[in-house]
Formats: structure tokens, C-alpha cells, sequence
């Protein structure tokens, strides 16, 4: 039994992390502002689940209230930290971008902090496949360029990545950056496509499609990228021996740390995951095909060939599968609203 922290703890992986973790035996701490960037009432329903653990306990605050952090890290001395905690959305970081630099910035300075002066042996943030921005080789690969952001969202993942480098380069903190590719299932976030397109079409309204359906995504159904996560804890992060200064490895370094993508490895586009969402829940779906939107990305694909070397596990959950195990639950919960 090890105690960890996991940060946002009440949203959609940090939810479905922390209740993975308290049935393999651990002692869990779950730090979460339960703000309202969506529902909170969904936020609290996941929360009540977690609470049903004797091996948890919840402290509610944001991970940019520096005086919390500093005690809660004091206080519950965590042997691995998880941040899944993030002002999280593409699209919400055109209308509020302040939000995103206090909470993925000053918030993630506070976990750097905490896990410099606790001892803490190994941790495991969340990064998103946002950072890839303007590339348009693919698959994307964790040893690409990621310097072309082009969302702030994107651009404060790419921060947590350069501010967890060299935090493991002064002070030896293992650091593992997971960018994450279109994570979706059962209690996923609202803000997400295939989630405002089940709620659209349960009230018959059109839904929007944007780049009038021309786009691709790399969906990774949630048990998939719990796995990949639970796996990573325990694989502390390690410096690479064959890391060269005059032609760097962006994945990996010579202090302990590595990034990896985890991803289903297999884009689909946009109007076949529409059509599968259709057959799930039963509903048809009326278009209203939408431009580009600013900050999207046309393709997301993952190269996930160093998660499957340093943990020997690949997501395999297909769309037509995961959607299915969201439509129940999606009817399920809303079947009395």
C-alpha cells in the first residue's frame, strides 16, 4: 500500500484514477476545487462515490492555493503524486485565459513545491496531445517538436513539460508527462464533443460540426488510459543512458525524467464517431455543419510505442465499444433530469 495524491480528484480521470487506486489498497488523498467550468453536480456525484472508500479522504481547494497545498502535502506525505488536476478545454481558453495560468501554472508550481520539499518519489501529471498544436506528421511522437502551440491551453501543457524537466534536472524529482489523446467514456466531462452531442440529441437539438465534419481524433476509451496511468506510477521515471545533449531525446533526459502519449493509436473521423454515438443512444442526430474553430487541430494521432516499451500495455477499447459503455451510463444518470 502506497499513499498517494491525487489532484483533481472529483473530475473525469482524477475521478476514475482515484477510484482504481482505492480498490488495489491504497491510501488516497484527492485535492479538487469543484469549480463550475462544468456542471457541478456531476463533480459532487463522483465525489459521493469516493467517499464510500475508507481509504480516502477529500480536501477541497485548488491546487493554486499555495497555503493548502503546502499543508496538505506536509500533513498527508505522499509517497507518489498524480496531478490530474487543470483548467481543461481548448475552446475556453480563448474566453478565459487567465483561468489557465492560475491553475496549470501558479497551481502546478505549488505541486512542483510540495513534491520537491515531501520526498516525493515519482510524479505522474497529466499533458495533453494539445501540445503537438501545428504539426501535421503523423503519427504525433513524444521525440517530435512540440513548439508551435496554437491554443493557451496547449501552450500551458507544453509549460508543465519544461517546468517538471527542470525540476527533475535541480532536484532529482522523477516526472512522468502523460499528453493524453481524446479521453471519453462513462462520467466524462460535458464540455466534450461526443458528450454535448448526446445531451443535443436528447433534447433534438442540432448539434454543431465543426470543420464541417472533416476532422479526425484519436479517441482512448477511460479504462484504457487508467491502465496506461496505474502502470506509470510504479515505473518511476529514470534517466536515459543514451541521452546525447548535441542531438536531445525531447522524451526523455538525462535527469529522471519522460513523456508519453497515450492514445488508441487509430483516428477516426468525426462524422464515423457521430454515426457510432447514433447507433448507441438510439437517437438520430441533425447537423449543423460549423468552420474550423479557432485552437482546434485537424488530426490527432498517437505514436504509443514508449508507453507499450516501459509498461507493456497499449489501449485496445474500440470506439464502437466505449461509446456503447457511455450510452448506458449517460441514460442511466440522466434518466431522471
Amino acid at each position: 500500500m502506497q499513499k498517494i495524491l491525487v489532484t483533481g480528484a472529483a473530475g473525469f480521470i482524477g475521478f476514475h484514477l482515484t477510484q482504481r487506486l482505492c480498490a488495489m489498497g491504497h491510501e488516497v488523498l484527492g485535492i479538487d476545487n469543484l469549480n463550475d467550468y462544468y456542471d457541478v453536480s456531476l463533480k459532487r456525484a463522483r465525489l459521493a462515490i469516493l467517499q464510500k472508500h475508507n481509504s480516502f479522504t477529500f480536501l477541497e481547494a485548488g491546487i493554486e492555493d499555495d497555503q493548502a497545498i503546502e499543508k496538505a502535502f506536509s500533513d498527508f506525505k505522499p509517497d507518489i503524486v498524480a496531478n490530474m488536476a487543470a483548467q481543461a478545454g481548448v475552446r475556453y481558453s480563448l474566453e478565459n485565459p487567465r483561468a489557465y495560468i492560475r491553475s496549470n501554472i501558479d497551481g502546478f508550481i505549488n505541486i512542483l513545491e510540495g513534491c520537491r520539499h515531501n520526498n516525493v518519489k515519482h510524479l505522474v501529471f497529466a499533458s495533453s496531445s494539445s501540445v503537438y498544436g501545428a504539426n501535421t506528421k503523423v503519427p504525433f511522437a513524444v521525440n517530435d517538436s512540440v513548439d508551435h502551440p496554437i491554443s493557451l491551453y496547449a501552450a500551458t501543457k507544453k509549460s508543465n513539460e519544461l517546468m517538471a524537466h527542470s525540476y527533475a534536472h535541480l532536484y532529482g524529482l522523477p516526472c512522468s508527462g502523460l499528453r493524453f489523446f481524446t479521453v471519453y467514456g462513462p462520467w466524462g466531462r460535458p464540455d466534450m464533443a461526443y458528450f454535448k452531442f448526446a445531451d443535443k440529441m436528447r433534447n433534438g437539438e442540432p448539434i454543431e460540426v465543426y470543420n464541417n465534419g472533416d476532422m479526425l481524433r484519436d479517441f482512448t476509451y477511460i479504462d484504457d488510459i487508467i491502465e496506461g496511468v496505474v502502470r506509470l506510477l510504479d515505473h518511476t521515471a529514470t534517466s536515459n543512458p543514451d541521452w546525447k545533449a548535441d542531438s536531445p531525446d525531447i522524451g526523455s533526459s538525462n535527469a529522471p525524467y519522460r513523456i508519453y502519449n497515450i492514445g488508441n493509436n487509430n483516428p477516426v473521423k468525426l462524422m464515423d464517431m457521430i454515426r457510432l454515438l447514433e447507433n448507441a443512444l438510439g437517437k438520430k442526430a441533425v447537423l449543423k455543419m460549423k468552420p474550423m474553430q479557432a485552437g482546434d487541430v485537424y488530426q490527432t494521432y498517437a505514436d504509443i510505442d514508449a508507453l507499450e516499451q516501459a509498461v507493456g500495455f497499449k489501449p485496445t477499447t474500440a470506439l464502437k465499444d466505449g461509446l456503447t459503455q457511455f450510452a448506458e451510463w449517460y441514460q442511466g444518470y440522466y434518466s431522471g433530469v
